[in-house]
């Protein structure tokens, strides 16, 4: 999810921009969220600590009862689209079944129960729209649909790049209700719906945390599922390197409880692939981390030294210690000129030295710089923007750095950014590092194919016209001979499925057929 929104922020009294909802699926490709059988907790737990009553049921919320609605149902029209059905379904006896409710165009809420994050996808109206309220929601869901052929989508917090999780003439599947949690013993069992800003509050009651990307209403299955990055990348690893177990609900409806030790070839390949493609997961458990006071840095130089800015930073990326993480913002300004800074932190509490090594890798001093310490909580909202974002516009695409890049390369990557400036377009580049924990693989493995690449970069613009189209085509080319492919929780279209999976995809396309053989979990961005 993570859409790196561009966020202002306050330092020191100057506004800056942030990186607040980014680093997330997004729920590209439908966020399979996650929650049926819940494991147990670990070795030698004695008790549970929880946001809800215990219960030694799956996390779970209760909404409203199940909605009456017709049993013809109304014609949807929009980008994506599904088959259109020749008989009705029993809409009816569908929503009775339900804990959760169903909303069909004629339904009262049906306008804001079909909306993702961002509002151009708006126009895609799914013929139903599925509010889960616990897992088995979940199971009938997929039945139904299988059963009257309707083409279904999940979604956790809707952040999909692609809107890939919502369809014309099918069926939409939001387990954002699924979001109860607990902690015990180091491991965080949290429903699939869970948004993130909610989940690094409840962890720090207890001194805890988790890798995440920085978007607070980002849902934690779209991210996870995808990967998920973020400033603990290079400390910890990827978000889906956490995980320890998952609730999921495969394409014939039934629920499985995968970990490294059940149904291992499942659990590799949710770590990293997607949402969207296996099944429906509606839990998680995973292994935390601490909550330590975090050290930021944010350096900023003039235009004229972007190129040894985007030098020196690919050195840091390559060699700084683990606990450093900073990453590159090159935006557009509307006066045609170019901002280059980094954002960075020390997970070791002090920035300093982390901010003075990226300066000797430049071979110049910031222009401008601030450094801070911030506690937990205080660095989920910083990096946020708040305890929540607003539904906004944007068009993004990525590429994944194989290594690092060449003068001319470089030279054409601010090119790009400075002709989109030029052309009065709002576009940034953005490079996240990779290394350290991000390069090994977690115990159990994981699907997630770029291990040994050095970076990605989001291209972005809160544009979504054919000026923001041409930038990130630009983009594109520029990096083309650096380029590995792509993340796939920054999905575009038009890009090959292939792009996102490189040497993972044929044993993902070998599970896909053994866990959905008929190929039920369908969309143009899904495997085949």
């Amino acid at each position: 999810m993570s859409l790196l929104d561009r966020r202002t922020v306050l330092i020191a009294g100057a506004a800056v921009t942030l990186a607040g909802c980014g680093n997330a699926k997004k729920d590209a490709g439908g966020t399979p969220p996650s929650q049926p059988p819940s494991s147990t907790p670990t070795s030698g737990s004695s008790s549970t600590q929880s946001s809800t009553p215990s219960s030694s049921a799956p996390p779970s919320s209760t909404p409203p009862p199940s909605t009456t609605v017709p049993s013809t149902p109304p014609s949807s029209t929009g980008t994506a689209s599904a088959p259109t059905l020749t008989a009705a379904p029993n809409w009816n006896a569908f929503a009775r079944s339900l804990k959760g409710r169903l909303y069909l165009a004629s339904t009262s809420g049906y306008a804001a129960a079909h909306q993702l994050f961002n509002p151009r996808w708006d126009s895609v109206r799914p013929t139903a729209v599925v509010k889960a309220a616990a897992p088995s929601d979940v199971q009938k869901a997929i039945n139904f649909a299988r059963a009257n052929k309707l083409v279904l989508v999940p979604k956790s917090g809707g952040h999909s790049y692609v809107g890939a999780s919502t369809i014309a003439n099918g069926m939409m599947l939001d387990v954002g209700g699924l979001k109860s949690m607990s902690y015990a013993n180091g491991i965080l069992t949290v429903g699939a719906g869970a948004r993130l800003y909610d989940v690094h509050a409840f962890l720090d009651r207890y001194g805890r945390s988790l890798p995440t990307g920085t978007c607070p209403t980002v849902g934690v299955a779209g991210l996870t599922l995808g990967g998920g990055m973020g400033i603990h990348t290079r400390t910890y690893g990827l978000t889906c390197d956490r995980v320890v177990s998952m609730g999921v609900i495969t394409a014939d409806g039934k629920a499985h409880n995968v970990s490294a030790s059940s149904e291992p070839d499942l659990f590799w390949a949710l770590r990293g692939s997607g949402g969207g493609n296996f099944g429906v997961v509606t839990s998680f458990r995973f292994a935390t981390i601490p909550a330590t006071k975090l050290g930021f840095f944010r350096l900023t130089w003039p235009e004229s030294q972007a190129a040894a800015v985007v030098r020196g930073w690919q050195k840091f990326a390559q060699t700084a210690p683990t606990t450093s993480w900073g990453n590159l913002h090159i935006d557009a300004k509307s006066n045609g000129t170019l901002s280059v800074h980094v954002l960075g932190v020390s997970t070791t509490g002090n920035a300093n030295a982390a901010a003075a090594q990226l300066e000797s890798f430049v071979g110049a001093k910031a222009s401008a710089r601030t450094i801070s310490v911030k506690s937990h909580l205080e660095a989920v909202k910083y990096l946020g923007g708040g305890t929540t974002s607003p539904r906004q516009g944007f068009l993004a695409g990525s590429d994944v750095l194989k290594g690092p890049m060449d003068a001319a390369t470089i030279t054409g990557l601010l090119g790009a950014v400075k002709a989109a400036a030029r052309a009065g377009t709002p576009a940034s580049a953005i490079l996240d590092p990779l290394g350290g924990q991000a390069a090994k693989q977690p115990a159990g493995g994981s699907s997630w194919p770029w291990r040994s690449a050095l970076a990605t970069i989001q291209w972005y613009s809160s544009a979504q016209n054919s000026g923001a189209k041409t930038f990130i085509a630009n983009g594109h080319r520029a990096v083309r001979s650096f380029s590995a492919g792509a993340y796939v929780n920054y999905l575009e279209a038009g890009r090959p499925v292939s792009a996102y999976y490189g040497a993972s995809s044929a044993k993902l396309q070998a599970a896909k057929k053994k866990y959905d053989p008929t190929n039920f979990f369908h969309t143009p961005y899904t495997l085949t």
